[in-house]
């Protein structure tokens, strides 16, 4: 008996926008059955396969040279492991497909941190990553930084992924509301990003998807001056992808374009998906059954790092959230020191 197809229309397209002299975006789209990461015809239409599809964008940060490098690396890394661990792994089943995909995002972090610590000239630099991988019948998301993943049913468009910046740890928090945070002049400050240090803590989600649905990556020159109900008028406005990535990108150039802007718009279809059911569209984390050991969140060291006049910022996570353990210690550690030189001093006199 012949599998029920999954089937994906997808499209990307990036932009300057209007105040920046360089792109520092990047996106991927990939066939990883074919091994194909183009927008080629027979990647743009494409059934989806044993080994699943990715898609990908990325946000460059640490200057021109920098942050462009930061985000071609990250999606070629994240594309060559998944290109060559996953295709060639015995089994294929989701937790392998997920687990591959953290894999990837983790090694990308460890090269790209290499690779700025012995080429000084691009000291700092680092950048966002939102990948989302297509297996099955259920999309696999990793998550670093600000960059973002909308999912559009019907007339609804929900936030798949999770900002790691300072004001969703806010909102989190019930400091701020959403609109206030959106708002903020801190909006752009963001906890993590791969390449400043040598690990990264990866959010690594899942969302089940029905015939129909449209999945929207982009980066927060987008994200940042659309709303989001605006995606879903959109999406079902513009049935090819092609208009559909050209309309959302014409509105944020309307609104000043003030950063580079990128979209992938994926929508999928066939007898393989649910045309309805109860599953809840949202931020879901994925836990694996089997993982490797944990990736650790970003050292107190962290500098802040800050790419353009209203570019993305980095912070560490820790920073106005209580004390770390390692200051504590250095703190402790000189108050020792004080107190016997002072009793060094009173023994002496």
């Amino acid at each position: 008996m012949k599998h029920a197809s999954v089937r994906v229309s997808v499209f990307g397209k990036t932009d300057l926008g209007r105040t920046r002299e360089h792109n520092e975006d990047t996106f991927l789209v990939a066939d990883l059955s074919t091994g194909n990461a183009s927008l080629q015809p027979e990647v743009r239409r494409h059934e989806v396969g044993p080994r699943g599809s990715l898609f990908m964008v990325a946000d460059g940060m640490g200057g021109a040279a920098a942050g462009e490098l930061a985000s071609a690396m990250a999606a070629d890394l994240i594309y060559r492991h998944m290109a060559t661990a996953w295709a060639t792994d015995p089994g294929n089943s989701p937790d392998q497909f997920a687990y591959r995909m953290r894999e990837a995002v983790e090694l990308a972090n460890s090269q790209i941190y290499s690779y700025a610590r012995a080429h000084p000239e691009v000291r700092g630099m680092g950048t966002t990553v939102t990948a989302a991988g297509i297996f099955g019948g259920d999309l696999y998301l990793t998550q670093i930084g600000d960059s973002r993943a909308y999912l559009v049913r019907g007339a609804d468009a929900v936030q798949l992924t999770k900002d790691q910046s300072l004001m969703q740890r806010l909102v989190d928090a019930g400091e701020l509301t959403q609109d206030e945070a959106e708002q903020s002049e801190r909006r752009n400050i963001i906890l993590q990003a791969l390449g400043p240090d040598p690990r990264v803590k990866v959010d690594l989600t899942h969302q089940p998807v029905r015939r129909g649905d449209t999945l929207i990556l982009c980066s927060d020159g987008l994200s940042g001056v659309v709303r989001r109900e605006e995606f879903a008028q959109l999406a079902q406005d513009h049935a090819d992808l092609s208009t559909l990535c050209s309309a959302l990108i014409d509105l944020a150039n309307s609104r000043g374009g003030p950063d580079n802007i990128t979209v992938v718009a994926a929508r999928f279809e066939g007898e393989g998906l649910p045309e309805d059911g109860t599953e809840a569209v949202g931020h879901h984390r994925y836990h694996l059954e089997q993982v490797s050991t944990p990736a650790e969140p970003l050292s107190t060291n962290t500098e802040l790092h800050q790419s353009h006049e209203h570019g993305s910022r980095l912070v560490p996570e820790n920073v106005g959230y209580g004390s770390s353990p390692d200051i504590m210690r250095t703190v402790a550690l000189i108050l020792v020191t004080v107190g016997v030189l002072l009793l060094l001093l009173a023994v002496w006199q």
